[in-house]
């Protein structure tokens, strides 16, 4: 019996570790399946969350955890490679977005023709066997470059040909350009989608471009240098590109001017120094007298002492002052003619 009811014990203290999935509330809460979301609109117990907060919380999450997953599994459920799979409802909860949801690619030229004939994309083998090298070579990506180079060696030139062309240099510019041409095909791809009336590539003609967009290529052309275009001679009655968009094409907008200038690199590093080492504070003497004079002012009119002596002075004045002229000043100017002056003390 004693080694029954050790078992019994045991197996007890075993299934308290593990809470009940079965959970009471005095408000049921709101589920949205869809969305993996609970609401609890249950209040905090004021007295528990003071006395032990963190373990109060732990057991309120676990709670409300465990009544979202008895509502999974209340859903129906089926075996996917040997996992049971439940199909969540759709989300009753509306979400707030900052921008709309992103919708479907626009298809590319190609894409729209390809769909429309019933081509199908054929997904390419990554190493095809070549009978010149003897070996598997890549068909395209990482090393695919160095097998051609060692394939073709040697090329022979056409009769048609100047004799003196080079055709390794010829190869690498028609492959240059048919990059370039991607490149072009997929820039237009992009405005298609984004229905952007814009001029044809490469050079716009007189009969396709306006003065405005000329002026515009030939400031972006100018500005698309190390330099930014400080050192781009300008035409004598040449004009800058102005307009909506026109900032954002130009190089030099998007990123800071060259340090290079005409001043010789040693110059300019010592001149930088100099004004490093050199630096000292500013002082704005304006300020720092009008400063004085605030503060002078203030003090005299919070002294009542002072200002009552001053008020006393301006009351009595002079004796008979007002009455007699101006004292002349020897040898500094001559009286107005026509000006009649008080007497004065004579001189001497």
């Amino acid at each position: 019996m004693d080694i029954v009811k050790e078992v019994l014990e045991k197996q007890q203290r075993a299934l308290e570790k593990y809470k009940p999935i079965t959970v009471d509330k005095h408000l049921e809460v709101r589920l949205d399946i869809g969305s993996l979301l609970c609401t609890d609109p249950n209040d905090l117990e004021d007295k528990e969350l003071k006395n032990n907060k963190e373990q109060y919380l732990l057991n309120l999450t676990r709670d409300n955890t465990q009544l979202l997953i008895n509502g999974i599994w209340a859903l129906p459920t089926e075996r996917v490679d040997e996992c049971i799979v439940a199909k969540l409802p759709e989300p009753t909860t509306v979400l707030p977005r900052l921008r709309k949801p992103p919708g479907p690619k626009p298809l590319t030229k190609w894409e729209k023709f390809a769909k429309e004939k019933g081509i199908k994309k054929k997904k390419r083998d990554k190493k095809k066997y070549d009978e010149v090298l003897d070996k598997w070579v890549p068909t395209y990506g990482f090393k695919r470059a160095d097998a051609e180079k060692e394939k073709e060696w040697v090329l022979e030139v056409p009769k048609n040909a100047d004799p003196n062309e080079d055709m390794f240099q010829k190869k690498i510019d028609l492959r240059n350009e048919k990059v370039a041409k991607n490149e072009i095909q997929r820039m237009k791809n992009i405005v298609r989608a984004k229905k952007v009336e814009v001029p044809r590539g490469g050079y716009f003609g007189p009969e396709v471009a306006s003065s405005g967009q000329l002026l515009t290529a030939v400031t972006v052309a100018k500005s698309s240098t190390a330099s930014v275009g400080k050192f781009q001679s300008k035409l004598p009655k040449e004009k800058e590109a102005r307009g909506i968009g026109v900032k954002e094409l130009i190089p030099g907008a998007k990123r800071k001017a060259s340090h290079i200038s005409e001043q010789p690199e040693k110059e300019v590093n010592l001149d930088l120094i100099k004004s490093v080492l050199n630096k000292k504070p500013k002082y704005d003497i304006e300020k720092a007298i009008s400063l004085q004079k605030n503060e002078n002012k203030l003090e005299r009119e919070s002294n009542p002492i002072e200002k009552d002596r001053k008020a006393k002075k301006g009351k009595g004045g002079k004796k008979g002052g007002g009455k007699g002229g101006k004292k002349p000043k020897g040898g500094r100017g001559q009286r107005a003619p026509g000006k009649k002056l008080g007497v004065g003390r004579k001189r001497r």
